[in-house]
């Protein structure tokens, strides 16, 4: 193992010291995560030319690009391509290694290299802005975590508590930048820790909430869905029963696409070259359909509000899962949280269109708020911070949680075993498994 270099010390007992790095790590991941969206809104401005004297205003991402010319929509994205790919080659080429959040987190130095990570998240963003399909979320989360790995270490905390605060630092980015101060520090505990104890719960919290009320300045308290009122009916909870598997299914097979896809994807020269490719690709597509650009926000809110045709809602869907697969392969980097969200609620209101022919009545909405949480939860593999983030995304009645914990148990239940039946089968798939399985049967 490697030495590990000497911890600067400051005065103070180590509680005190704790719990100022903890409230420390909640400012800075909100003015990191207020920052990003604030930077993340005027590029969208000025790429499509719309609301440039107001960064949050009333006219939405969607409306700006549907306004936008068509020479225009595919002019951004060829400049996305080729911000992408000589980006990220620069990154790979020059950077030093990235650290993933989750690898920091069980480090022995947790650690992050402050260029390459600042860099890496900033890509994303402008990328996103300019209309990549992948999701702006691991960009805040990564900020959040090198400022408290960088406070951590100056403050001269142990590596258990830098580890808990590099975690924390991500759920309180997520939680500034989406205005989910719950969400994210469920995130913190069930995804990166996987400990609900006391220790943990109350700085998940604190830096959390922190980190929320400290966006407001910049961002405002609204949430990032406006839907309309759907009341709670039996013709829901029987179909989020009925289809809480197939979301399962449908997640999984994502999964498996996005992984592939990502692991095959380009470090060297050819980056640049299938990056421009794949994004060109992508505005030429916008043209006819201005909603797959960006993180997948707006056909989400569009499915939410009733105003996407199951015709429209199955095309999308089959597009947004091309280019998200399509521009993990070509070498770009983002998160899958908003697009795992969007592909869930298309794949729901085609759904919930085929369930109305037998039992009309209910909106299309509320079947595509259903839906995202269960293809969320699967994809992600939280089902409690799904539940959580679609409350705080949309703020729905309470009652809603009935038909939206049946289609995540559905979904969950069936993605788990698909995935238990993949390892198995690699398990047994490997060099001598046969041989050792006949020994094993002869003892």
């Amino acid at each position: 193992m490697h030495a590990q270099p000497p911890r600067p010390r400051v005065p103070g007992s180590p509680l005190i010291r704790f719990a100022v790095v903890t409230v420390l790590t909640g400012i800075g991941a909100g003015l990191g995560g207020m920052a990003l969206a604030l930077l993340l809104h005027f590029l969208q401005h000025v790429a499509y030319g719309y609301s440039i004297t107001r960064l949050i205003g009333n006219e939405s991402f969607y409306e700006g690009v549907e306004a936008a010319s068509a020479g225009r929509r595919i002019a951004v994205l060829a400049a996305c391509g080729v911000i992408a790919g000589c980006g990220w080659f620069a990154i790979y080429r020059y950077g030093r290694p990235l650290v993933s959040i989750k690898k920091a987190v069980a480090s022995d130095d947790p650690r992050m290299p402050p260029v390459t990570t600042a860099a890496h998240a900033l890509l994303q963003i402008i990328t996103v802005a300019l209309g990549s399909p992948l999701g702006r979320e691991v960009a805040p989360r990564e900020i959040g975590s090198l400022l408290a790995g960088w406070l951590s270490h100056y403050a001269g905390l142990s590596v258990e508590q830098t580890r808990l605060m590099v975690a924390c630092g991500a759920g309180a980015g997520l939680a500034a930048v989406y205005n989910v101060p719950f969400g994210g520090a469920i995130f913190i505990l069930e995804v990166l820790l996987r400990s609900f104890e006391v220790r943990v719960v109350i700085p998940a919290l604190v830096t959390s909430v922190i980190a929320a009320v400290v966006a407001w300045l910049g961002l405002g308290d609204a949430s990032q869905y406006v839907v309309p009122h759907f009341g709670l009916s039996a013709n829901l909870v029987t179909w989020a029963i009925v289809t809480g598997p197939v979301f399962g299914v449908a997640a999984f097979a994502f999964v498996q696409l996005t992984t592939k896809a990502r692991a095959a994807a380009p470090k060297g020269w050819m980056l640049p070259l299938l990056s421009l490719a794949n994004f060109l690709i992508i505005g030429l597509l916008a043209v006819s359909f201005p909603q797959i650009l960006g993180n997948g926000k707006t056909p989400a809110q569009l499915g939410f509000s009733n105003e996407l045709t199951i015709g429209l809602a199955g095309t999308l869907l089959v597009i947004k899962v091309a280019i998200t697969a399509s521009s993990l392969r070509a070498g770009a980097q983002g998160g899958l949280l908003t697009p795992g969200m969007s592909n869930g609620a298309l794949l729901a209101i085609v759904l919930g269109g085929l369930w109305t022919l037998i039992w009309p009545g209910t909106p299309m909405g509320a079947f595509a708020i259903v839906g995202a949480t269960a293809f969320l939860a699967s994809s992600m593999k939280m089902p409690i911070t799904a539940l959580v983030l679609m409350v705080e995304f949309t703020r729905v009645d309470h009652d809603f949680l009935v038909p939206m914990l049946c289609a995540v148990a559905g979904s969950i239940a069936i993605s788990r075993s698909l995935e238990l039946r993949m390892q198995a089968h690699a398990r047994s798939s490997k060099p001598g498994s046969e041989l050792k399985g006949a020994a094993v049967s002869r003892g």
